[in-house]
């Protein structure tokens, strides 16, 4: 009985750990510009302060400030509010095409966005 509990903990804290492994890695803005095509492939996450945002029937975009610099994010599950500290997971796109997702003004249509696959206010 002793053995078959000492077991299942061992799995369960070698499982805990694979999963934190997996965890995609947090990178600073800045090194998200200085190389996307390297953060396409692959979920990354990023944490700062919410410095603009625009929504429409829950989909939207966002722009996050970390202190190294800005970037914009999409995402179909809606935005966090302007001033809000929060922490974002997804895949970094050149290129990409706001105004499929929401109307925004000239400046922010297109470019490098990470388009979230969560995000958590903080």
């Amino acid at each position: 009985m002793q053995t078959n509990i000492r077991a299942c903990a061992i799995i369960l804290a070698a499982a805990v750990l694979l999963l934190f492994m997996s965890a995609c890695e947090q990178k600073s803005i800045s090194q998200i510009r200085a190389q996307p095509s390297r953060y396409s492939t692959r979920e990354v996450a990023i944490a700062g302060n919410v410095v603009r945002s625009f929504s429409f029937l829950g989909r939207g975009a966002y722009e996050v400030d970390d202190g190294t610099g800005r970037l914009w994010v999409v995402s179909e599950r809606g935005v966090p509010r302007e001033g809000s500290r929060v922490g974002v997971r997804g895949t970094i796109r050149d290129a990409f095409n706001l105004s499929s997702f929401v109307k925004l003004p000239e400046p922010v249509r297109s470019g490098l966005v990470m388009v979230e696959n969560a995000h958590k206010v903080r």
